[in-house]
């Protein structure tokens, strides 16, 4: 009798620094930090999206191809941190929730509505590694947005295009799990996502 194959999960705090990947396919920086070195996972675990390298936050994993692509989908919303060069506009942040045009591959791309607004004040979120500049350099403002959608540094893109260029980014929530009192680095294995 074959035993039905039960999958694994995880809730990670992926720190700044880390790559979403448990793999170095780079052939130039051999050197990267990678998802591996933060906890055993067990074979064929993967990401369910990505954070770059300079983001940080909320990510799952999983050995579940399925729990993959239903968490990526639109029906699972996904909010952001940025903290962003400048104090961002109402109308910046208006442009933002309405959908801007970006680049993707090469090719103009329209993001869909969203949710965005300005934080009031900077959010309770850990010391990042590497400082991100003082203000010598002009003031730093934070926006809240959540998505439906994940393209390539979509947020990053999103925030330059109304002129607000982001310089931290904090994935906070995924669906009904947030980042709450996570530490960078932290790893939870679930029973399900």
């Amino acid at each position: 009798m074959n035993k039905l194959k039960e999958h694994r999960h995880f809730v990670i705090y992926k720190p700044y620094g880390y790559l979403s990947q448990f793999v170095n396919n780079q052939t130039k920086r051999t050197n990267k930090k990678l998802l591996g070195e933060l906890y055993n996972f067990p074979e064929n675990t993967m990401a369910i999206g990505r954070l770059d390298e300079t983001s940080e936050g909320l990510l799952f994993l999983t050995t579940d191809g399925k729990t993959s692509e239903f968490i990526r989908s639109a029906k699972i919303e996904k909010e952001y941190y940025a903290q962003v060069d400048g104090k961002i506009t109402s109308e910046a942040v208006e442009k933002l929730k309405s959908g801007v045009k970006i680049h993707i591959e090469g090719k103009k791309y329209n993001t869909k509505p969203c949710k965005a607004h300005a934080l009031n004040k900077p959010p309770l979120l850990p010391e990042r590694p590497k400082k991100i500049r003082d203000e010598r350099h002009g003031p730093t403002s934070w926006v809240s947005i959540t998505l439906r959608e994940g393209k390539f540094r979509q947020v990053r893109k999103m925030t330059a295009v109304v002129g607000f260029p982001t310089l931290r980014l904090v994935r906070v929530r995924i669906g009904n799990v947030s980042i709450k009192n996570l530490k960078p680095g932290e790893v939870i294995e679930v029973n399900s996502l």
